[in-house]
């Protein structure tokens, strides 16, 4: 039969149609059955059947949609080979445009209903759905569907809800989702399929979502861009949460649905899809960011999640979005450190608004993700960590110090960024080994060539990057030695931070080592000195760095820099040799430096310290050298006064004069080297080669026992140093004294130093200390007078002591703590020179001054963070015990001395300490607490005692201070110390945890003190009053204390109408007529200043939240009600602000800064009521209707704040007005007075005009308000009319009369209420005539 109907298909005539109408049904379709299972040529057949029944017969076409329904089960059967099922799909796409509407209509309900059942079996035939559809859309005329009559493309539109609506096969969504990407659809439909294909996701395996993505981006070509990247985004987002809680109680459940490799690869493969779908459909790539940044204006973390970032750092692949996807996120991550620093600091925000996690947390987890091979994100992480560092980086500031930085919360968001972009670096560094090359690469460039800008942050992260791994390094060293070139024309702090964060791989790699020694010998001899300062800095670290075998270990002399680094030197007791060689070679490059200038020797007698105790082998070169040094300096006669040639100290050039040795940093230097030799290597060396050995220490003691006995023997006159002597700085002699008289100071400091540590406690040894102090400060005094004089400051002010951190620990210790009965009457001596002990706590202060600028002291150990620590602990717990023991009133009363007392100095020491210690020290502030408490027994039942009941202790002590100050007569208040007391309180309550009982127990007590003491004193006033709402906002809103304070204000300053008397309520007795202006005026208004500015963040975010809600009803209902206690609280603060407001605009201020500020905050004010107002018109378009106490806010305003304003404008224009009239009085002749005095009046009523803008545009948009509301919101408010002006023609005459120069002046403004000024005191002229 077959070949019949192929023969008859050849032939041009209609009997193949007839042949076919014989046929029964069931023949044809199982005569094509069978071929079709056979291979046989189906193809052929199936032409053949086509041809022989056309679609203008209905017979035909009836045949053929039998044919149809026969071949797509054929297809659907899976007995088919695949080239023989895709040729009949084939043929039967090409012929399914023939149909008539209905059958192609019953077609496709055939699909439909197949896919709703779940009865397909491999799919195949789906590809002939679009065709089907397609064709359908091209018919023209109604067809019957369902009860009614519709025409092909409503028809098509009806198939696909339908299908959209059912249920589909979760093997068969990919396919289906393909195939709508041949179907001609409207962008209605496309919506509705994404929809149902979003839908789908969480039915899918994870394993299909990728190819189910590929499609989805392909359908998205034709609309819907937006769902599409909401949905995929939104459900990524959703599984990573879903599996960061699983794998966060993991151990709760048994099976994790799905492992984290999977999960991140299946990420990857995406986020792929994306850049491919991207760089192909540039529209996708705006409106990704387009999403993104509508996420910005309110809430933006709900857009933003790691899977997210991810995406966007991967499309700076492509070039056209490289600086948007950039900007975006650097926006985002300051914007989310600055909300998080708002949050903080405010719990008024905390209560309203959920903690969201933080953009930096989840910058991380993309870094942490992307070790699954995510190549095309790393290179987008390693530029945007390398964009934040160049961005927010540490700034240079005017005298070329840095803003240092400190940690914990004070950090301002930039340096956060900054933090964060290190972050990114240093852990994408530890996971992806290809991109090593580049960070560190780029690392080095930036030292190198950003040399004059601050660039610790970069040495920092170097630092880590090599301690990481210094082996994986090894790779690099090519462009590490590179960099070396450069070491000669770098400044020395870069090249200090340099070598010691490439240190460890000097140890790995000899070559490297080897080229910077060469390196450090050209340094050595450059015309620049600080190239020269550069090698010895090097020369010293490379010295610190290679033990020689024999030196003590790390263990006995407390190591800074090297633990972490890695000793791969296999051969050590070789390498230990090697480097002794090595050693003293560098050693005898050194000695070469004692001959060049005076900076270059200080640095090295400043590093001989270090060095000695790090490489106790080299002790003997060392100190031979510094005796050598110290012998041209010396007179060995015995009896010669004085014992040092200070003569050779100095060198003189023509006219220049100049230090040419630095004496008392030599001496200080082997001070304290003999003191270390003294007490680590000499109990060592029992009984062996002694007597060479100790030679030199020997002769070291002697020499220094030799200078302290003839030091304190010398006069001032024999250094030619009394008090006729020339102390100018214009003349040879001046400038050459001075230098004496601070080298004289440094050696008897030294002395000092040295004495103590070897007295024991004996008595004669204590009397030479004092007399060396003596010394020490005739030359003082003699300095101070004659800078004095000069009316200069001279430098003695910031030279450094030479007192070491840890002698002034223990000097303070023994003069205030020692009460062991043996040394009392030789520390009796030292405790009778009162000056002696003032001495002794200010240079305390200078320590702990040098440490909060510098971040490290001099002398030994200086740079050492646990030592420095442990001697802060110390001196605090002695200054501690000094101040509260004897306090300064009872000090005070018992001698007057000028200069500070003791008792004051110990309270400035603890304030500095206890800020640099939360600056320094922020993990550290337990262990500091603890050894603050002076009992004993604090070992172990004390360690589990909280931070906040350790402070709380010691704030305690300083309450109880600051009230007996408070309780002493007006005239006795010392109000220095009262401001240092707040002070320190500020610090402390720091450490107290906002929610704990001792925090509230503060706020009260600080708020009692307010309020029952009254002092006539500003600053004190200003830190009280500090302290109180710093401490206030961290419980509540301060609304209502700035209410009660304003009204304070009012009732002291009186009302600007001064025919009112205003009843005076003592809320705070701290407010007086002293300190309300400008004092808490100022600071009302800038804490009023910051709830404007919380208020306005938080309507910035329910804006964003309304604008980002779906307009379907449930939604928008649902925000209105989620948003509700956020806007009653907007309501509750600005109605209180109001009344705040309220009273001070009646109050009569004085002109100058706090009118001013009032202006600028007003119009915040109306600026923030207008932003809420405007927020509600956007409510009101989805729900209608705005709540009571908004209406209730409007009216307050409009009755309590809008018409006061324009009376205080009126009051302050004729202040001003009345200014002008003095001014003019008292010059009648035109002179620069008048002039400025008419600049100002225009500088300071700039803000008047900008209040009435802001309070009509309030009034704009409340007419607006009213309207959609339908709520009359203007009843209680009387539209302005107070700018209104006529032209008076008496008095412009009389204006013109005055002269033509008045006219340049007269014109000179613009503003409407500048230009009533003249004609107001024309008028108040005519008045008084």
């Amino acid at each position: 039969m077959d070949q019949k109907i192929l023969s008859l298909a050849a032939e041009k005539t209609d009997k193949l149609q007839d042949f076919l109408q014989t046929l029964k049904e069931d023949d044809l379709t199982n005569l094509l059955q069978n071929q079709a299972v056979k291979g046989k040529a189906a193809g052929a057949l199936l032409r053949a059947i086509f041809k022989g029944s056309p679609c203008s017969e209905e017979a035909g076409t009836l045949r053929r949609r039998k044919i149809y329904t026969c071949c797509i089960q054929l297809v659907e059967s899976g007995d088919l080979r695949k080239e023989v099922a895709s040729e009949i799909i084939g043929l039967l796409m090409l012929e399914a445009h023939h149909f008539p509407g209905p059958l192609l209509v019953e077609l496709a309900n055939e699909f439909v209903s197949a896919v709703r059942e779940g009865s397909l079996v491999n799919g195949k035939s789906l590809e002939l759905l679009p065709i089907i559809l397609t064709a359908l859309t091209t018919k023209k005329g109604n067809m019957a569907y369902g009860k009614g009559e519709l025409s092909g493309e409503e028809c098509k539109k009806q198939l696909i809800n339908t299908l959209c609506s059912g249920r589909w096969d979760q093997q068969y969504v990919i396919q289906l989702t393909s195939m709508f990407k041949d179907v001609p659809l409207t962008a209605e439909e496309v919506e509705f399929v994404v929809e149902k294909v979003l839908r789908m996701f969480s039915k899918v395996n994870l394993q299909e979502i990728p190819p189910l993505v590929y499609q989805l981006l392909v359908l998205s070509s034709k609309g819907s861009r937006k769902s599409v990247l909401e949905g995929i985004i939104a459900f990524f987002n959703e599984l990573d949460k879903q599996h960061a809680e699983e794998q966060s109680g993991d151990e709760l459940l048994d099976l994790v649905t799905v492992p984290s490799g999977e999960l991140r690869h299946v990420e990857g493969t995406i986020i792929l899809h994306f850049v491919f779908a991207i760089k192909l459909d540039h529209e996708l790539g705006r409106e990704l960011l387009k999403h993104l940044k509508a996420g910005q204006q309110g809430d933006f973390t709900n857009n933003l999640c790691p899977f997210s970032i991810a995406l966007l750092l991967s499309v700076t692949r492509i070039q056209r979005f490289v600086e948007q996807v950039f900007e975006l996120l650097k926006i985002s991550i300051v914007k989310s450190f600055k909300d998080l620093q708002l949050l903080q600091g405010s719990k008024f925000l905390q209560n309203l608004v959920p903690h969201r996690p933080c953009v930096s947390t989840m910058i991380l987890e993309v870094v942490k993700n992307s070790v699954h091979s995510w190549d095309h994100v790393t290179q987008g992480l390693v530029e945007l960590g390398f964009i934040l560092m160049d961005s927010y980086g540490p700034k240079k500031i005017l005298d070329g110090k840095t803003i240092e930085t400190s940690s914990g919360l004070s950090r301002m968001p930039n340096q956060h960024a900054c933090k964060l972009g290190a972050d990114i670096l240093l852990e994408t560094f530890k996971i992806h080994e290809m991109i090593r090359q580049e960070i560190l690469k780029q690392v080095l460039n930036r030292v190198v060539t950003r040399a004059s800008s601050p660039i610790s942050h970069f040495l920092d992260l170097l630092s880590n990057i090599i301690t990481y791994a210094p082996l994986v390094l090894q790779s690099c060293s090519s462009k590490v030695t590179e960099t070396f070139d450069y070491l000669s024309f770098l400044p020395l702090q870069t090249v200090q931070g340099l070598l010691k964060a490439v240190q460890p791989l000097l140890k790995v790699s000899m070559s490297m080592r080897d080229s910077l020694i060469l390196v450090l010998r050209k340094a050595m001899f450059a015309s620049q000195l600080d190239a020269r300062k550069s090698a010895v800095a090097g020369f010293l670290l490379l010295l610190k760095n290679f033990k020689v075998l024999g030196s003590l270990s790390s263990s006995q002399c407390s190591q800074s820099i090297g633990v972490s680094q890695v000793h791969v030197d296999v051969h050590s007791r070789y390498n230990s040799v090697a480097n002794e060689t090595f050693c003293l070679e560098i050693m005898d490059s050194l000695r070469r430096c004692l001959g060049q200038q005076a900076d270059v020797r200080l640095m090295l007698y400043e590093g001989f310290y270090d060095v000695l105790r790090r490489n106790s082998q080299l002790a003997n070169s060392i100190m031979q050298t510094l005796l050598s040094q110290l012998k041209q300096f010396y007179e060995p006669k015995p009896d010669l006064l004085p014992p040092l040639k200070l003569e050779a100290c100095i060198l003189t050039q023509g006219d220049q004069i100049s230090l040419q040795e630095p004496l008392d940093y030599l001496l200080c230097c082997i001070q304290h080297c003999l003191a270390w030799y003294k007490s680590r290597v000499v109990p060592l060396q029992q009984g062996e080669e002694e007597e060479e050995e100790e030679a030199f220490y020997q002769d070291l003691d002697d020499m220094l026992e030799s200078i302290t006995s003839r030091m304190i023997k010398s006069e001032l006159e024999d250094f030619e140093l009394d008090k006729s002597a020339d102390f100018s700085q214009n003349t040879g002699i001046g400038i050459k004294n001075n230098i004496c008289a601070f080298l004289v100071m440094g050696v008897c400091e030294v002395l000092i130093e040295y004495n103590f540590s070897i007295s024991n406690f004996s008595k004669n040894k204590f009397e030479d200390v004092l007399s060396l102090f003596m010394c020490y400060k005739k030359l003082s005094d003699i300095l101070n007078e004659k800078a004095g004089k000069g009316k200069t400051k001279m430098a003695n002010k910031t030279n450094d002591s030479f007192l070491s951190m840890k002698f002034v620990s223990d000097l303070l210790t023994a003069l205030f703590r020692d009460s062991t009965q043996s040394h009392e009457e030789s520390l009796s001596v030292l405790r009778s020179s009162n000056e002696f002990m003032r001495y002794a706590v200010n240079v305390a202060l200078q320590k702990v001054q040098q440490l909060k600028e510098t971040g490290h002291v001099g002398g030994p150990d200086g740079q050492n963070p646990d030592k420095i620590f442990q001697n802060l602990c110390d001196i605090t717990r002695v200054l501690l015990w000094r101040y509260t023991s004897i306090p300064t009133s009872v000090e005070e009363s018992g001698k007057k001395e000028k200069g500070k007392s003791i008792s004051l100095l110990c309270l400035e020491g603890l304030q500095k300490i206890f800020s640099a210690v939360q600056q320094f020290y922020q993990p550290k502030i337990q262990q500091f607490l603890r050894a603050l408490d002076v009992t004993d027994n604090e070992d172990r039942e004390d360690a589990d005692v909280g931070v906040t009941q350790r402070a709380a202790f010691q704030i305690r002590q300083f309450q109880r201070s600051l009230l007996n100050l408070l309780s002493s007569q007006e005239e006795d208040f010392n109000s220095k110390e009262a401001a240092l007391l707040v002070t320190v309180l500020t610090s402390l309550s720091k450490l107290l945890e906002p929610s704990s009982p001792q925090f509230v127990q503060m706020l009260s007590w600080t708020s009692k003190v307010c309020k029952e003491n009254s002092r006539e004193d500003a600053l004190f006033c200003k830190s009280l009053m500090n302290l109180l709402f710093s401490l206030h906002v961290l419980y509540k809103s301060p609304v209502t204390l700035l209410r009660d304070l304003s009204q304070d204000i009012h009732g002291h300053l009186g009302d600007i109408d001064r025919d009112v008397e205003v009843e005076k309520t003592n809320h705070f007795a701290m407010v007086n007529l002293r300190t309300a202006a400008p004092t808490v005026c100022l600071l009302v208004l800038s804490q009023a200043e910051k709830v404007l500015e919380e208020v306005d963040w938080l309507i910035t975010k329910l804006k964003g939240q309304v604008s980002q809600e779906t307009v379907s009803e449930e939604a928008s209902s649902q925000a209105a009600a989620s948003n509700h206690p956020a806007e009653k609280a907007i309501i509750m603060q600005l109605g209180t602000l109001l009344t705040f407001f309220h009273e001070l605009v009646q109050t009569a201020l004085p002109s100058g800064s706090c009118v001013d500020t009032l202006l600028k905050d007003l119009c915040k004010m109306y600026t923030i009521l207008t932003a809420l107002v405007r927020y509600y018109l956007q409510v009101c378009r989805s729900s209608g209707g705005i709540p009571k106490n908004m209406e209730k806010l409007v009216k307050l305003s409009g009755s309590h704040l809008t018409p006061l304003c324009y009376s205080f404008i009126s009051y302050v224009q004729n202040k001003k007005s009345q200014g002008l009239k003095y001014t003019g009085e008292k010059k009648k002749e035109k002179t620069a007075a008048v002039v400025t005095a008419m600049a100002r009046v225009l500088r300071e009523t700039k803000p008047i005009p900008n209040l009435i803008f802001a309070i009509e545009q309030y009034e704009k948009f409340l007419i607006h308000l009213s309207k959609r509301s339908k709520v009359n919101l203007m009843q209680h408010i009387k539209l302005s009319t107070s700018r209104d002006f006529k032209i008076k023609g008496n008095i412009l005459d009389m204006v013109l009369r005055d002269g033509e120069d008045e006219n340049e002046e007269g014109t000179a403004s613009e503003h409407g209420e500048q230009n009533k000024e003249p004609a107001k005191k024309k008028r108040k002229k005519e008045m008084n005539a």
